[in-house]
């Protein structure tokens, strides 16, 4: 009896691992490491820190990539049953039930995630997910397949830095208190800050020439009042003053000095953060067009291609690591932060030679990457060339993201990120990530 039961726990456990190990076959585990570093490079090109919002972005990601995986197998357990009957679902391993039930799941869980960075990021979600159905389900046998896949990874790039951006919005909104006016009152008072003769209402009629700064709340309507409770603040077309007429809402509080204008309780708080637009395409456009080069080999990975495949792919490589290395546009690190600082960089101090050499180092990694297994397809563009192409081109996605958060300033970031490629090669010899 032990016995049996000893032999029954043991299948049981190699059964057990013969599923996870289907399982991490079909969602292509190994290149899972690639996916992290789309938030990342997001955030280091909108200017803005890492922050919840981009821990949410990157795990939205890894949720949208997986069910694509899942999906991607499921579309195409047909062509599979052919040119890979080894693959997790021609072989039985997994039913197709159970990769579009998994695919499924996913999209909702990774749509979940954005959903709670914000709307805007949700918003995103939803197309990167729209547009990796719409590849699996339809797009990707067709013209328009890398176009598709490369507007993905831009897609998921752009995730990252709406999340982050939403994060920080919510970020200042909690520092200090949020006025939310009308269009109306918000223009009435911008302030306006100047020298003027305020009407002093207790005891006699007296007035003294101080510095006002108006704060009106937004919780009590602005109303007409008695001429005699107006104080003149700020120029006016007619009398040489605005009237800026109080009710119980607005009060002047004199400040003998220099203001700011609205005061810290009525700044901005609840205007989005900023984010660096012109950064962030370009970087999106970077990493889809290495996406596009890549989907462009896989489509020959199993049936072999001409020479010209993997060059036009290798080209596109090293015009990607030039610009991300900075040979073109330079880079996209934010201006110095103090004003009077002067925005021109001096490119011979010690400073900008070290930026450089950190711009250069993840740009000259990924180059290496992508590149070698290229070039050798390139002389002989049978299946495992290419495969291996494209298993090279998928990881060198890794220090892509790496250099283009170093041509941002984010040189934490980039060296993170580009601690991830050791393991994303040793575990894609286990676990292939095509």
């Amino acid at each position: 009896m032990s016995g049996a039961g000893g032999a029954g726990g043991i299948a049981g456990a190699a059964g057990a691992a013969g599923a996870a190990g289907a399982w991490a076959e079909l969602l292509r585990v190994s290149a899972l490491f690639t996916v992290p570093g789309d938030a990342l490079a997001g955030a280091a090109a909108s200017g803005l820190g890492l922050n919840r919002g981009t821990a949410l972005a990157a795990g939205s990601s890894l949720c949208l990539y997986e069910a694509g995986m899942a999906l991607n197998d499921y579309a195409d357990r047909r062509v599979d049953a052919v040119e890979r009957p080894g693959r997790p679902l021609p072989s039985g391993r997994v039913t197709p039930a159970a990769a579009l039930a998994a695919s499924a799941v996913l999209t909702a869980a990774g749509l979940g995630l954005a959903a709670a960075a914000g709307r805007r990021t949700l918003l995103t979600a939803t197309a990167l997910a729209g547009t990796v159905w719409a590849y699996d389900l339809g797009l990707k046998h067709t013209p328009l397949g890398p176009a598709a896949m490369a507007a993905a990874r831009a897609l998921d790039l752009v995730l990252g830095a709406t999340a982050t951006a939403e994060a920080a919005t919510r970020s200042r909104a909690r520092s200090g208190p949020t006025k939310v006016l009308s269009p109306g009152v918000e223009r009435r008072t911008r302030l306006r800050e100047v020298s003027a003769a305020v009407p002093v209402l207790s005891g006699t009629a007296r007035t003294a020439p101080v510095r006002t700064r108006v704060d009106v709340t937004p919780t009590a309507p602005v109303v007409s009042a008695p001429r005699t409770a107006r104080c003149a603040c700020a120029p006016s077309r007619r009398a040489g003053t605005d009237a800026v007429r109080g009710g119980g809402a607005p009060h002047v509080r004199r400040t003998p000095g220099p203001g700011t204008g609205v005061g810290a309780a009525a700044a901005p708080s609840a205007v989005p953060s900023p984010v660096r637009t012109g950064p962030v395409l370009r970087a999106a456009g970077l990493l889809g067009a290495h996406t596009f080069a890549v989907t462009a080999v896989s489509r020959r990975e199993t049936l072999g291609a001409s020479p010209a495949v993997p060059l036009a792919a290798l080209g596109a490589v090293g015009l990607v690591a030039s610009a991300v290395g900075g040979a073109f546009t330079g880079d996209d690190r934010p201006p110095p932060r103090h004003p009077g600082r002067a925005h021109r960089r001096d490119t011979g101090s010690p400073a900008e030679t070290t930026a450089a050499w950190l711009r250069a180092v993840p740009a000259a990694a990924y180059a290496a990457t992508g590149g070698r297994p290229l070039a050798h397809a390139l002389f002989n563009p049978s299946p495992p060339l290419l495969q291996r192409a494209v298993g090279g081109g998928i990881r060198a996605t890794i220090p892509l993201q790496a250099a283009l958060a170093a041509r941002s300033g984010r040189y934490a970031a980039a060296a993170a990120v580009l601690a991830l490629l050791p393991a994303a090669a040793r575990l894609s010899r286990k676990v292939s990530p095509t």
